[in-house]
C-alpha cells in the first residue's frame, strides 16, 4: 500500500487527539506515516504514542532552526517526507489553524490539488476521494484532486475509529530552509489552560447564544459543560454582545466543531452558526421559540426556558454520574 503522510500536531504533554484521528483516516486509504516537526528529540518523545495510533513510519524533521520558525518548516518537512517515502497516496492535515495554512502552502509548493475541510476520506478505485459538508451543511459532496498528490485537510472529530498499531520506525529527514521567508518565534505567551477540553477537539460542546442574556448568566452554560466533561462555546450574537470571549465563538467565522454531542442553549440557529456545528453527531437544542431554525437540524429539541432546563439537566447528569 502507498504511504499516507500525516502532519503530527502535539503539545508538551504529548500528541493532540486530532493526530490520532488523522492517522485513523490515513489507514483507510494507505499506510499511515507521521511527520514530526520540532526540536531535536521530539520524534523520539512521541514515537510510542504515534506507533500506538497507527504510524508505520515517523519522519523526523528536527533542528533548533525549525523549532523557532512558523509554518514554513512544516511545509518543507512534508515535502521532504514525500520525497523520502517514494509512493505517497495522499497527505492529510487537521483542519486547524496550523493545518489549514500548511496545506495551502504545501499545495502550491508541490503543484498539487487541495481539498479543504473534509469530513471523510476513502479510496474509490485508484483515486482518493474526500467527502465535504458544504454551504452550511446543506449539501454533501465527494471530491478528488485532478493534479499531483492529494492534499486534504480533515475536520477534527469527523473520523471515527482508530488505526491498528504500527511499527513507528523513526526516519530522519533533512529540511532545507535556504531562502525561506518565515516568521520567527521571538516569545511565547501561552494562555492559562483550564480543566475543560480544547473547543475544536472536544467530544462534547455546550454553547450559549443571545438567549443566555448576559455574561454572568453564562455560568449556566459552563455548569452543564463541566457536568458533561465538555467545552464551552458561544454563538456570534453572544460573543458580539460581550457575553463570552471571541476565541470561543462557534460558526463560519469562528471555530468549526464536530463533537459527538453538541448542546445549543438559547441559540436561534442562524446559518453562520449552523455552518460551524452541523456535522456534530448528536445535536440537542433548548429554545423558547418553537420556530427557531436550530430545531431543523436537532436530534432532540426542547421548547422551553434554558434557565429551567439547563440546571435540571446539569443536576440529572451529576446524579447519573454519582449513581
Amino acid at each position: 500500500m502507498s504511504n499516507v503522510l500525516v502532519l503530527a500536531e502535539y503539545t508538551d504533554a504529548g500528541l493532540r487527539k486530532v493526530t490520532a484521528e488523522m492517522l485513523a483516516a490515513a489507514a483507510r486509504i494507505g499506510t499511515p506515516a507521521a511527520v514530526v516537526v520540532g526540536a531535536p528529540g521530539t520524534a523520539e518523545r512521541l514515537q510510542a504514542e504515534l506507533a500506538a495510533a497507527g504510524a508505520a513510519t515517523v519522519y523526523a524533521a528536527e533542528s533548533d532552526e525549525v523549532a523557532s520558525l512558523v509554518t514554513v518548516p512544516a511545509v518543507r518537512a512534508l515535502e521532504a517526507a514525500a520525497t523520502a517515502a517514494g509512493s505517497v497516496a495522499a497527505i492529510l492535515l487537521a483542519a486547524t489553524v496550523q493545518g489549514r495554512e500548511v496545506a495551502g502552502r504545501l499545495a502550491v509548493r508541490l503543484d498539487s490539488g487541495l481539498v479543504a475541510d473534509a469530513v471523510d476520506v476513502q479510496v474509490d478505485g485508484a483515486d482518493v476521494v474526500a467527502t465535504q459538508s458544504i454551504f452550511g451543511g446543506a449539501y454533501t459532496v465527494r471530491s478528488k484532486v485532478a493534479k499531483g498528490t492529494p492534499i486534504i485537510s480533515v475536520r477534527p472529530n469527523s473520523i471515527d475509529g482508530a488505526a491498528e498499531a504500527g511499527a513507528g520506525e523513526v526516519v530522519p529527514v533533512a529540511v532545507s530552509l535556504d531562502g525561506a521567508k518565515a516568521a520567527s518565534v521571538v516569545a511565547s505567551h501561552p494562555e492559562p489552560a483550564g480543566d475543560r477540553p480544547e473547543l475544536s477537539a472536544a467530544s462534547v460542546v455546550v454553547s450559549g447564544g443571545r438567549g443566555v442574556g448576559s455574561a454572568d448568566n453564562f455560568a449556566v452554560v459552563e455548569a452543564l459543560a463541566d457536568a458533561l466533561g465538555g467545552a464551552v462555546g458561544a454563538s456570534r450574537a453572544a460573543v458580539d454582545s460581550g457575553y463570552y470571549p471571541h476565541q470561543f465563538q462557534v460558526g463560519q467565522t469562528g471555530t468549526t466543531v464536530s463533537p459527538q454531542l453538541y448542546v445549543a442553549l438559547g441559540i436561534s440557529g442562524a446559518i453562520q452558526h449552523r455552518a460551524g456545528m452541523q456535522t456534530s453527531k448528536t445535536i440537542v437544542a433548548v429554545n423558547k421559540d418553537s420556530e427557531a431554525p436550530i430545531f431543523e437540524i436537532t436530534d432532540f429539541g426542547v421548547v422551553g426556558d434554558l434557565f429551567d432546563v439547563a440546571p435540571a439537566l446539569t443536576e440529572a447528569v451529576k446524579a447519573r454520574k454519582q449513581g
